[in-house]
């Protein structure tokens, strides 16, 4: 369900630029006339056979594919979200997972805490830190590395999820591409939205090139965590990231991650299997106590990473 500020934005978007319009029409395809909750080709992240999961926020896979250099085996896989929220719905609503710790760079898992109603054994909310970087409006990947050591130092009979909060805008080495997405006057938009709407004259191949450097650093990143961390790791992501590319069936130009849409640019999504050491001995644990964040402060980093709500 949309709320009654999304539907006055989204009718705003649709009178100033039609491909809103070729948007929502692409959405209803892919949904089945909103049928169809999530993408069910997607994987089920919790069944598959892992021990730690890092997961990279918006990486698409032929982005992963071309310029990684990790050990293990790479496959390609199926997302069951085209965007964050729709990922954190269909991998853990209404789950018990106190064998996990999930450890994570965007506010979205505590945004929607009480429609996932989902539970982990903890839940570190690395946003929520002094360590969030105020100069880039993110959390950088190698603050993500210390904290996920530190997690598996203190629950090393834990599963382990790592959201890092790259490639996703934004671009740490490009700042000059950053939206002030705050709402002030009730129509905020991010880079996407604002590419969407021409309202940034900015090439495709500048944005291209400041995703893939902002993939560059999230995967110097894990490359110094891999090998700290025992047993089977899997590198994936929540979703991929459009960047101009033709859109279908509507044919418009699309850029981001907009829900629903599951074009191959957008659930396509890395599935690399790196090995080291003896499998961990996981066990089922009572939850931790999670200190909870202010909504201001959740509305504050969302704005800050793109996010209109």
């Amino acid at each position: 369900m949309y709320s009654a500020g999304q539907i006055r934005r989204g009718l705003r978007r649709v009178a100033s630029n039609p491909s809103f319009f070729g948007r929502e029409l692409n959405r209803l395809y892919y949904q089945r006339l909103y049928n169809r909750p999530y993408n069910t080709d997607g994987v089920d992240v919790v069944m598959e056979d892992w021990d730690n999961l890092l997961v990279l926020d918006g990486c698409r896979y032929d982005l992963f594919d071309v310029r990684h250099d990790l050990p293990g085996t790479l496959e390609s896989r199926q997302s069951r979200g085209s965007h964050t929220v729709e990922f954190l719905e269909a991998n853990f609503e209404g789950r018990t997972l106190h064998d996990t710790v999930y450890v994570t760079a965007s506010p979205q898992l505590h945004r929607w805490r009480d429609r996932l109603d989902a539970s982990f054994h903890d839940v570190i909310n690395v946003w929520d830190t002094d360590d969030w970087n105020d100069e880039h409006g993110t959390v950088l990947p190698e603050t993500m590395v210390r904290y996920a050591r530190e997690a598996n130092d203190e629950y090393p009979d834990k599963r382990l999820i790592v959201h890092f909060m790259q490639p996703h805008y934004p671009f740490i080495n490009a700042p000059e591409l950053t939206v002030d997405n705050r709402l002030e006057d009730g129509d905020g938009t991010d880079i996407w939205g604002k590419l969407m709407q021409g309202e940034r004259d900015v090439s495709k191949e500048t944005i291209w090139h400041a995703y893939r450097d902002n993939f560059d650093l999230v995967l110097d990143a894990v490359h110094d965590l891999l090998d700290d961390l025992v047993g089977k790791t899997v590198v994936t992501a929540d979703h991929g990231n459009m960047i101009g590319e033709r859109a279908e069936p509507v044919p418009i130009e699309e850029w981001g991650h907009p829900p629903g849409v599951y074009t191959d640019s957008l659930v396509t999504v890395p599935w690399l299997e790196y090995e080291t050491g003896e499998r961990k001995t996981i066990r089922t644990e009572r939850p931790s106590e999670t200190e909870l964040s202010t909504d201001d402060t959740v509305t504050e980093r969302l704005q800050q990473l793109g996010y209109a709500e």
